[in-house]
């Protein structure tokens, strides 16, 4: 065996699960059959009562994924029988992936490199039939936000730039909508920056954008030296294959954003991320799934994949000596259903295209079951929000009268 140089052998050890790429396939090479069955059913879930199954993908996906070296699993989520509705069958796919090119190539080059490493994924994705693609935060660069370096801005483009012409070809060949999220130029107003999700409709149409709600200011994010808040609010974006929300990155660590989706309709919110092992590992499985579940919904994880290292080192705000690079962006996406049930992830250290079917009959049945929205308190809740945005908020607390009294 080759031995590994400049620092492989560290970032194979770190991507990986004590040499599995997934937590999932640890479990399973290491665990008798009877309690990987019990130790996934605790992990993944149910689904109708029943463990999630797998599915067969066309031999045309499979050969792309075995030429080209990309993780591809495929998985099915039903709903119940129903006497008045016909199910409502959606197959969605998530890409992960990392960049191609070192961050010290020509700008140009990076963003084609990247063009052509998806083109096969994309062409998997549309030959296995999915209807709705979400790609990774920010795809078409390499995540420089930590460097707080403006020359990175280059890669921002219109809405209608080169990476939305690229993917409207895709989005008509193989009749698929398709988010994808890039780093957004305003050219209509001074050309302001912003973290933008751009909805490319079946037909190759833009159907419309959502900017990031929540901007990250902890560790190396940096991301408000580029871009601030957004200000399209909680869009719904009714398409052919139902109606679907992005949630983007820093957004699933507040309750009240995965609500508003819900509020406005959403059936799928897609959550394109870009996260580090050591910062949110421990938080990812758990966050979407618990939005999942809270709002009746199916939730779609993105995650990239891959060290990023750049030109010149850069501090963060945990104290941290200077560094060149984030950090393992430990991929692992996954799609989570309002039933509780999840699939297994994609791998912790590849490229990778998950395949998912989903009934969307399932989110009104769940809420049927449960009744979340229906024993909600809204009413409580918008008025503690009310009080709580004035300067003269006092929190509702009553004090034990006895709690400060001297003892005698």
């Amino acid at each position: 065996m080759e031995k590994p140089q400049n620092g492989e052998e560290k970032e194979e050890t770190t991507a990986s699960f004590c040499g599995y790429d997934s937590l999932h396939r640890l479990l399973k090479d290491n665990l008798n059959p009877h309690h990987f069955q019990e130790v996934s059913r605790l992990l993944t879930g149910l689904n109708c009562g029943k463990a999630l199954e797998a599915v067969s993908l066309p031999e045309s996906a499979t050969s792309l994924s075995a030429e080209h070296g990309f993780d591809i699993q495929a998985f099915s989520f039903c709903a119940d029988k129903e006497l008045l509705r016909e199910p409502r069958i959606v197959r969605v796919g998530l890409i992960q992936n990392s960049i191609v090119l070192p961050t010290t190539a020509h700008f140009a080059d990076q963003k084609k490199a990247i063009f052509e490493k998806l083109k096969p994924i994309i062409e998997a994705a549309g030959s296995s039939g999915v209807n709705v693609l979400c790609l990774q935060e920010a795809w078409m660069m390499p995540f420089a936000f930590c460097t707080r370096e403006k020359r990175w801005c280059e890669f921002a483009e219109p809405v209608d730039g080169e990476s939305t012409k690229f993917l409207q070809s895709f989005a008509l060949k193989y009749n698929m909508v398709i988010v994808s999220p890039i780093l957004e130029r305003d050219i209509n107003h001074g050309e302001v920056i912003w973290n933008t999700a751009v909805v490319i409709g079946n037909h190759g149409n833009i159907i419309g954008k959502h900017r990031k709600n929540h901007i990250p200011r902890v560790g190396d994010f940096n991301e408000s030296t580029y871009y601030m808040e957004g200000n399209t609010g909680h869009p719904v974006f009714e398409t052919a294959f139902g109606k679907i929300a992005i949630n983007i990155c820093y957004g699933r660590h507040h309750p009240l954003n995965w609500l508003a989706f819900g509020l406005n309709g959403a059936e799928i919110v897609f959550n394109p991320s870009a996260t580090v092992g050591e910062l949110s590992e421990p938080m990812w499985p758990i966050e979407a799934r618990n939005a999942a579940i809270a709002n009746s919904y199916f939730v779609a994880s993105i995650n990239r994949v891959g060290t990023e290292t750049f030109p010149n080192q850069f501090t963060s705000g945990d104290g941290k000596p200077a560094h060149a690079d984030f950090g393992h962006f430990y991929g692992s996406s996954y799609v989570s259903a309002p039933d509780a049930s999840c699939t297994p992830s994609l791998s912790r250290n590849r490229d990778g295209l998950l395949v998912t079917d989903m009934d969307l009959n399932l989110c009104r049945q769940v809420k049927d079951k449960w009744g979340f929205r229906m024993t909600s308190r809204y009413e409580l809740y918008a008025d503690t929000l009310a009080r709580y945005v004035k300067p003269d908020f006092e929190p509702q607390v009553t004090s034990d009268p006895l709690l400060h009294r001297k003892s005698l």
